[in-house]
């Protein structure tokens, strides 16, 4: 996967605010955009190109900002935007309307038409957020239908806004592991769930206009999330989520028959990554491991220790300590 990362900080300081600017309105759209900060900002932005999509993750100061008519005629790549808040609000206006979105929230806006807004923090610090581009053609709405959505916070707490939520930040996170073919993927998947969003706000069902197959996807990332959110769960099996989801659990299986470990093999290897996160973590070093496992549906630590070994190559013990030699840590 194709990714750029920019910092104000490795640039002198007088170099910050107009660098990051012009890097920032490259990447998405030409845009006025203005600080209480340019004397000395700091700022990262961050761009992972997935297939037929861009995602972008930007830290910052507060600042507003604006895209005109002018600016439309000079340049208008022609996409729609989801901004996904992760620290701060973003109070956001266009075709009439306005919206302020939280980190529990997502929010679209149109190249094609005038916008301002204002990306402030809550609390002070900085404000972090994402941002999602999508050309015109990729999503099965039409025009006028994805124009009722500009400008309107989309509640993200649950259902399909958290999966998407969710699906968005766990991929920013895995970016740099991803190959050329599980970008593809993931690509489509991405598409897959954000029509789905827009066609549960514009009062459809979250399936409509979307074909066999993306329906599968659409379920199937369903289901992950479900696991995702219930991996401590020792109990959790296959007929437990298949009857959650309503579904046999014969057509379970047949939902992850591509996805090489199958759903048991696809809950072991998450429950597997937690662990190891969690061992690697300098603030859990107290916690024992026997602990760890538990906490992530292993009940048994021979058993944990065994798979964990068939996983990494290394006893957890070992890795763990690996993980604090590394760190300078005795």
């Amino acid at each position: 996967m194709k990714e750029t990362v920019f910092r104000s900080e490795d640039l002198p300081v007088t170099d910050r605010f107009t660098r990051w600017r012009d890097m920032a309105c490259q990447a998405h759209v030409p845009t006025m955009v203005r600080s209480e900060h340019e004397k000395d900002f700091r700022a990262t932005l961050r761009v992972l190109r997935l297939g037929t999509i861009q995602m972008s993750s930007l830290t910052h100061p507060s600042l507003r900002v604006e895209r005109t008519r002018k600016g439309i005629r000079q340049s208008d790549p022609g996409t729609y935007c989801l901004a996904l808040p992760l620290r701060g609000t973003l109070r956001f206006a266009q075709s009439g309307r306005e919206a302020e979105c939280g980190p529990q929230d997502l929010m679209f806006y149109e190249t094609s038409r005038p916008f301002h807004g204002r990306i402030a923090p809550r609390d002070g610090g900085d404000v972090s957020h994402m941002v999602v581009q999508i050309s015109r053609d990729a999503l099965p709405q039409s025009s006028a239908e994805l124009g009722r959505l500009a400008a309107v916070r989309l509640p993200a707490r649950e259902g399909i806004g958290a999966l998407l939520s969710n699906h968005l930040r766990e991929t920013a996170r895995q970016a740099g592991d991803l190959t050329p073919a599980e970008a593809a993927r993931l690509s489509s998947l991405t598409l897959d769930l954000l029509g789905a969003l827009c066609a549960h706000h514009l009062h459809a069902e979250p399936g409509a206009g979307l074909g066999p197959e993306a329906r599968r996807q659409v379920l199937r990332a369903q289901i992950r999330d479900f696991i995702q959110r219930r991996l401590g769960d020792s109990s959790l099996t296959a007929d437990v989520i298949a009857s959650a989801h309503h579904i046999s659990t014969r057509y379970l299986y047949t939902l992850f028959d591509d996805q090489d470990l199958g759903v048991a093999g696809w809950i072991r290897r998450q429950r597997l990554e937690r662990s190891r996160r969690d061992l690697g973590d300098p603030h859990l070093r107290s916690r024992p491991i026997h602990s760890i496992a538990a906490r992530w549906g292993f009940p048994d630590s021979a058993h944990f220790s065994r798979i964990f070994r068939a996983a990494y190559g290394t006893s957890p013990r070992d890795y763990r300590n690996s993980v604090q030699y590394d760190d300078g840590c005795a």
